[in-house]
């Protein structure tokens, strides 16, 4: 089976603020042996006149074997331009268009500006999907937050939103980090989780909770990645948004665990 082990650009963003390093960046991801990479948080890429160009960034992922499996991508850009966010999508090769959290003038409603967010949020997938590209929420701990509605947290109305086509790009580690089984939101998401983000939880010599490599911390790996399967989960991203060593030894190390589980 292929490897379903992909590099959430996050986890190497220090090493991504020119063409040049972003070349040698791929070129280590894939000799780690990693067949795709998440595009998000690449500095050489960002601005208005970014160094490297979307077609620049599919030829350097063509030549290191490299696919792009889904993006972080700015709400205002797939709100108000979309026709050209379906064009980067194209260009690079990808069918899946994430955001990484809701934006402030959301979130600062609460409960109303989440569902404002899911209303205006219908016609951007609707374009996306019917050129190929499916949309994802990637969420952070504060979703958890609750709504006012009895038990129910702000990720409840996304994950119960009625629109199938709602995806979740749910990240384990936050989510775990509010408190929340993510093994019950991978049951209730069932077939709308098709890319997640993992990193491990490990405890330092101050007692304080850190980011790790897979395998190097505390969470049940066996019964996550059961779980995973049988939601169908087709990517898993490592993103580990702190390394306390070399960000590519740290990817070295996520992906020798996964592969011994059979990803």
């Amino acid at each position: 089976m292929p490897s379903q082990l992909a590099v959430q650009m996050y986890t190497v963003r220090d090493h991504t603020h020119t063409a040049s390093e972003l070349a040698a960046t791929f070129q280590k991801i894939s000799a780690i042996g990693y067949p795709a990479v998440q595009l998000s948080a690449v500095a050489a890429m960002n601005g208005a006149t970014p160094e490297v160009s979307a077609n620049q960034a599919r030829k350097m992922l063509d030549d290191h074997g490299l696919r792009c499996i889904a993006t972080h991508r700015s709400w205002d850009d797939l709100l108000n331009r979309t026709d050209a966010e379906i064009e980067y999508h194209k260009t690079v090769n990808c069918d899946f268009a994430a955001i990484g959290s809701i934006p402030k003038s959301y979130a600062e409603q609460g409960a109303e500006g989440y569902r404002r967010f899911i209303d205006d949020a219908q016609p951007v997938i609707a374009a996306l999907k019917a050129a190929g590209i499916r949309f994802g929420y990637h969420n952070h701990a504060f979703e958890f937050m609750r709504s006012g509605d009895g038990r129910r947290t702000m990720y409840d109305l996304i994950v119960d939103s009625g629109n199938p086509d709602l995806l979740l790009e749910l990240d384990v580690y936050w989510a775990d980090h509010a408190g929340v089984s993510p093994l019950r939101i991978f049951e209730r998401g069932s077939g709308r989780v098709p890319v997640i983000h993992i990193k491990d939880r490990e405890i330092g010599p101050d007692g304080q909770p850190v980011t790790a490599p897979i395998g190097e911390g505390n969470f049940d790996w066996d019964r996550i990645v059961a779980a995973c399967r049988a939601a169908g989960v087709e990517w898993y991203a490592i993103e580990q948004d702190v390394c306390r060593r070399d960000p590519f030894d740290c990817l070295r190390s996520s992906f020798e665990f996964l592969t011994s589980m059979g990803l």
